[in-house]
């Protein structure tokens, strides 16, 4: 990634993060840890590696997003918001009354989402269907399908990556969040994945594994994936639940946060402060 890249990527992150974190503040709650952790990701995908058209949503050329772990939104919400689908204003509807951004994404309601998601595990299966049709289709669009390292508890997600790489379905580039917390605790007490990557492989995806909150190894990730012609592809991030604020990175139930404690609210405003600072700097 160049260097005027590279702040155009880390500008869009910080603005990401500083709206996930003020849209559930003024919520008062919400899913906060996987949003967080997926914030890098949607910087690079938004920022750089996605082709897409706010004024045209549906537009047939555009790559698809599919956020099988449906309960991260806000992280997706914001960074649409960004990327011009939709006024930053309607951030601060989430989850109101007649809103179009639900808890969960719905893609009767918000543009930029291709899929309602929240059933984990059910994205991936419409995400390879989607790949499925475009490659028959002759489409060079892209589907990138993120997925929880908790979601891979349901079996319907091994199902569909055992169809995507049967179907050597290159251009549906699965990404996995392994930010190893899931409702109830560490994803490895709950269920454990065990070596994700390797699984990946056994099924027959090229698969790599990289730093979860780096942009320039998302990046270089998404990069190589492309390079692969002849099978099915994964990334696997190893990324931090909460990650950029280590308020919420130490805290063990960060999956969803009630925002309810004076400690939780002055972490919170002190981290939107630093980032909008960080945000200014960087525009001025």
């Amino acid at each position: 990634m160049d260097d005027t890249s590279r702040a155009n990527v880390t500008l869009l992150a910080a603005k990401i993060r500083r709206d996930v974190l003020s849209m559930l503040l003024d919520e008062g709650q919400g899913h906060l840890g996987g949003s967080l952790s997926i914030v890098e990701l949607m910087a690079v995908l938004y920022g750089k590696q996605l082709r897409f058209n706010p004024k045209e949503p549906r537009w047939e050329g555009r790559d698809r997003v599919v956020l099988s772990k449906g309960h991260a939104g806000p992280g997706w919400y914001s960074a649409l918001a960004e990327s011009g689908f939709f006024n930053r204003e309607m951030l601060y509807t989430l989850n109101d009354g007649g809103t179009n951004l639900p808890s969960h994404p719905d893609r009767t309601k918000t543009p930029g989402v291709d899929m309602t998601t929240g059933s984990l595990g059910q994205g991936t299966s419409t995400a390879a269907g989607i790949a499925k049709a475009l490659q028959l289709k002759g489409s060079d669009a892209y589907v990138y399908l993120i997925v929880g390292d908790g979601e891979l508890n349901e079996g319907q997600c091994w199902e569909a990556f055992q169809f995507i790489a049967h179907n050597r379905l290159n251009h549906c580039i699965v990404i996995i969040d392994d930010n190893k917390k899931q409702l109830d605790g560490y994803t490895k007490d709950v269920m454990n994945p065990f070596d994700i990557a390797e699984k990946m492989r056994a099924f027959g995806f090229e698969t790599q594994r990289v730093k979860g909150n780096d942009v320039d190894a998302i990046d270089a990730a998404i990069d190589a994936a492309k390079a692969v012609s002849d099978s099915a592809v994964c990334i696997v991030l190893d990324s931090i639940k909460g990650a950029g604020v280590p308020f919420f990175e130490q805290m063990m139930a960060n999956h969803s946060v009630k925002f309810n404690t004076p400690e939780i609210i002055d972490a919170t405003k002190q981290a939107i402060a630093e980032l909008d600072a960080q945000i200014e700097g960087s525009e001025a």
